[in-house]
């Protein structure tokens, strides 16, 4: 087996794993409404990343470090008197861009490591890459599966759940570091700034389509893992760079869904129905 396969087969494992992460993930973010601080994550990371790549060690130990500091200041920010989470989210994530951009410029020649570190090279990862994506996926699903009841209802009843013995901080933290988690693990695949996409649109588009949980994640999951592999191809078919084609591909779903699902209302009889009750309903009380 010549040394292209091995690539080629090891893009498709790591499409497959971001897409499917991206998508459990982007479910969380998209029904609590954290799209904005999950780009400001992509942006703030940023500077972890580039400050690991110029020391010659792994980018995700970088990414991590970077974005806990910027995910503690937003929830520590987000908490002051006067201070909305959403204005801390917007100036950690100016800082941490402006901060990655004046590391780049230390080093001169950088532009081709730089280019990776922004939307990925997918045909570039390793096994050890492979490897800790698999693991973040299975730590991430283990969390989501585990916890998934405290975090439906600290982020959808806040009252409701501290007087219920729950310490909502905490849990939104959590939920906060698992994002951050995410964005740091699909570097490879997609890079920093084009991660936001993959997490996001899969998990929107899924949710046109149901009010329960597990079944926008598994659509939002077909969706993901369908994008890393269109993408992979437009990328073989028409030589583009594979970051950005998995990134359009994603991005994609998002109109066709919301295309598809207005034409199954507009015919009588035809539309999907998506009322739903239990702990798994993610509509508010007045239904939206």
């Amino acid at each position: 087996m010549s040394w292209w396969d091995d690539a080629v087969h090891r893009a498709v494992a790591e499409a497959l794993l971001a897409g499917a992460l991206g998508a459990i993930v982007g479910v969380r973010v998209v029904v609590r409404r954290l799209s904005f601080f999950t780009m400001a994550l992509t942006h703030a990371t940023f500077p972890g990343v580039v400050a690991a790549a110029l020391l010659g060690i792994n980018v995700m130990i970088g990414g991590v470090v970077a974005g806990t500091v910027v995910t503690l200041g937003v929830v520590a920010l987000g908490r002051r008197a006067g201070q909305g989470a959403t204005a801390a989210t917007g100036v950690l994530l100016s800082a941490g861009f402006a901060l990655g951009a004046a590391l780049v410029a230390t080093r001169n020649g950088f532009g081709k490591d730089l280019s990776a570190l922004l939307t990925g090279s997918v045909l570039a990862v390793g096994d050890g890459d492979l490897i800790a994506t698999g693991v973040v996926l299975a730590l991430v699903a283990a969390v989501l599966l585990v916890f998934g009841r405290q975090l439906t209802f600290s982020g959808f009843d806040p009252a409701g759940a501290r007087s219920a013995g729950l310490a909502v901080p905490s849990w939104d933290l959590l939920l906060l570091l698992t994002v951050q988690v995410t964005v740091v693990a699909m570097v490879p695949a997609v890079g920093t700034f084009l991660a936001v996409a993959l997490i996001v649109a899969p998990a929107a588009a899924a949710r046109l389509w149901s009010d329960r949980i597990p079944v926008i994640t598994a659509l939002a999951v077909l969706f993901g893992t369908t994008s890393g592999l269109a993408g992979l191809y437009a990328s073989a078919r028409w030589n583009v760079a594979a970051g950005a084609a998995i990134t359009l591909a994603a991005a994609s779903v998002l109109p066709l869904s919301m295309l598809l699902s207005w034409c199954s209302r507009s015919v009588p009889g035809r539309g999907l129905a998506r009322v739903a009750t239990g702990p798994g309903d993610v509509r508010t009380e007045n239904g939206s």
